[in-house]
């Protein structure tokens, strides 16, 4: 079913709006429409324009409640927003107080660190580095050197310039030490290094005694600065863990406040100077926009008005599905097709019964449509998967038909059909001969399918007062006089009677023919309108003609295409046979594991071809005569995220 939907517009004092919005509209499920094109015939209007004062303190909260590792809940919160804001601006300027002090912290932190580093490899230094400072006539320098460089270093140096070099650590790649120069060389010496690949570094000088000295020390001013860190880390944790509720409260409120306050985005305004008002439009459905007009009555600084007349709205109705819980998963497969438009035969129970049934028909075995039932009853509660649902439903007529024709698991002899066995019931048509049986139903029961599509294509005709579909199109009243007609002869004559008034019969095939052949002229005659193009009488009755022949053969064709539905009895039938087959089951005694195995095989492969096919017959052969699809869903702005 389609919910009935009303659409409403609300106006009052422009400074009232976040008011109005919070105590009256938020409780319902509304969609917005852009009151400036709802509106545009509306002189003195001009759009709402405001920036939104919560999105800054939104987002710091949204940042306070990620630094908290928390997810957003629902809160029951009478937390007034000016509390809100306050509480988020306060826990926000205090954690960013600790952070900056924080950062400050670990800042020195690196840099001892790093001090640490240059140290750690002249830590066998036994000299006070400070006093090699005092030195007035020898100059050092503190690096590394590439471990092949060495080598040469030792030969060169000691022999040819005045250096000494004195390691204090080594590994695979590099030395670490100190070389010592007269200080009127130095020049020539640091040339000599360089070329060697010496790398230079630059000890601290802000540290008496040896380098081991003063790496405990570095190490002891790391610990206090590790101290302090913690302390700061756990002052920020406990500012977050103190307040966390009311943080998760605040970003509930400030986003509930953030998101009407977006309302103005669709609102417009009116009048001049602090007079100005502002109107909201929207869509609700009936039932809600009942209760929103009582409730509003009360507030003197709100008015509400329901527009009745759709005809001249802008913007269609939006479309809102409310199906009963057994058949709601079944609007899955409408979505895929597309939402009906709000005038439109909402099809949902029409396929939940039709599929079911069919599905069933095709499927028809008591034991594989149990397990059907079971297994997609438990997916549907554990996963809630719609799909499950309707594999379980239609599990329940596979069952049925399973004891229509009395088969079990593949057993045919363990109960007696209530109704036929598909492979083996035969029936006699006059002219046509010796047909299966369950073939000939399919064909009848299609029949009455498309004459039932027909009807339902007529009702939504009649309510989009569309003249030409109604009386003249192949699926309106001319289509099912002639189809029903066929109907009728056909029956009448498979069943072995005379076809009454041939004549007449043969003058009401006509008429209705004709009517769907020339539907687009018929159309502008009745409604008094000039033809769209001006086209020659010779070239109206030619492509006529040639549409009048697609009618024919579509109606053929969509009627023989239900005759799937007992080909896939007969073949379910004649699969199972054969696992028996394999199975040994003509001994008396068939193979248990092959009989399972055989069962699983054909309940997956055939279960989902027969979904497809049913799929297929609901879209192509009923869906196409009766259903446009071209809806839009109602979107309630105050779920939006």
């Amino acid at each position: 079913m389609i919910e009935k939907m009303q659409f409403l517009s609300i106006t009052g004092p422009k400074d009232d709006i976040d008011r109005a919005i919070e105590q009256h509209l938020s409780k319902y499920e509304f969609q917005l429409e852009s009151t400036m094109t709802e509106l545009s015939e509306t002189t003195g209007l001009k759009p709402f324009i405001e920036i939104n004062p919560y999105r800054e303190t939104l987002n710091k909260a949204t940042q306070l409640m990620s630094a908290m590792g928390a997810k957003e809940t629902k809160t029951d919160s009478s937390m007034d927003v000016k509390e809100a804001v306050a509480l988020i601006d306060d826990a926000d300027a205090k954690i960013k107080e600790a952070e900056k002090s924080l950062e400050a912290l670990n800042k020195e932190k690196t840099q001892l660190q790093a001090l640490v580093d240059q140290i750690v490899p002249f830590n066998n230094l036994g000299y006070d580095v400070h006093k090699l400072l005092a030195f007035k006539s020898v100059k050092y320098r503190f690096g590394r050197i590439p471990v092949d460089y060495v080598e040469k270093l030792m030969q060169y140096t000691y022999d040819n310039v005045n250096t000494i070099f004195y390691e204090c650590k080594k590994d695979q790649d590099y030395v670490w030490g100190v070389y010592f120069s007269p200080k009127n060389e130095i020049a020539k010496i640091d040339a000599v290094y360089k070329a060697l690949h010496f790398e230079r570094f630059r000890l601290p000088d802000e540290y008496e005694g040896t380098p081991e000295e003063a790496l405990a020390l570095l190490t002891k001013h790391i610990g206090e600065l590790d101290a302090k860190i913690k302390e700061k880390q756990s002052e920020i944790d406990h500012v977050l863990s103190s307040k966390k509720e009311k943080i998760l409260a605040a970003v509930a409120k400030l986003k509930q406040f953030s998101k009407n306050f977006d309302i103005r985005r669709l609102a417009a305004v009116t009048g001049a100077d602090k007079k100005n008002f502002y109107i909201i439009c929207f869509w609700m459905t009936a039932r809600d926009a009942k209760k929103f007009k009582a409730e509003i009555e009360s507030d003197p600084n709100v008015i509400c008005l329901i527009h009745d007349d759709n005809k001249n709205r802008v913007s269609q109705p939006p479309v809102k599905l409310r199906n009963p819980k057994l058949f709601k998963p079944y609007e899955m497969y409408i979505r895929m097709y597309g939402l009906p438009n709000y005038n439109e035969f909402d099809p949902t129970i029409f396929v939940a019964l039709t599929y079911s049934f069919i599905f069933g028909w095709m499927f028809g075995d008591v034991g594989q449509g149990l397990v059907l039932v079971i297994g997609g009853f438990l997916l549907y509660h554990f996963k809630k998967m719609n799909l499950a649902a309707i594999i379980s439903m239609a599990g329940v007529f596979s069952t049925f038909f399973g004891f229509m024709f009395g088969s079990i698991f593949g057993f045919e002899d363990v109960i007696e059909p209530i109704w036929l066995r598909p492979m083996s019931k035969m029936t006699d048509l006059p002219m046509i001969g010796r047909l299966n049986t369950v073939f000939i139903v399919a064909v009848a029961f299609g029949m009455g399918m498309i004459l039932l599509t027909m009807i339902i294509h007529i009702i939504n005709a009649a309510k989009n007062h569309s003249l030409g579909d109604l009386c003249f199109d192949t699926n309106g009243i001319a289509g099912l006089v002639f189809y029903g007609l066929l109907v009728f002869a056909i029956v009448m004559l498979m069943t072995g009677h005379s076809i009454p008034g041939g004549a007449l019969l043969a003058v009401l095939f006509i008429i209705p023919l004709l009517c769907i052949a020339f539907k687009e002229q018929l159309t502008d005659l009745c409604e008094k309108k000039k033809p769209a193009e001006k086209t020659g009488p010779v070239m109206i009755v030619v492509q006529a003609l040639f549409e009048l022949i697609e009618v024919l053969l579509s109606y053929f064709s969509n009627t023989i295409s239900f005759v799937r539905i007992g080909a896939f009895a007969v073949s379910h039938a004649a699969m199972m046979q054969v696992v028996m087959m394999l199975a040994g089951a003509e001994s008396g005694t068939p193979n248990i594991l092959v009989v399972i195995l055989g069962n699983l095989f054909v309940c997956g492969m055939e279960g989902l071809i027969v979904g497809i096919q049913v799929l297929r017959l609901e879209y192509y052969e009923m869906f196409s005569r009766f259903y446009k699809g071209d809806g839009r869903e109602f979107e309630p702005y105050n779920t939006k995220q």
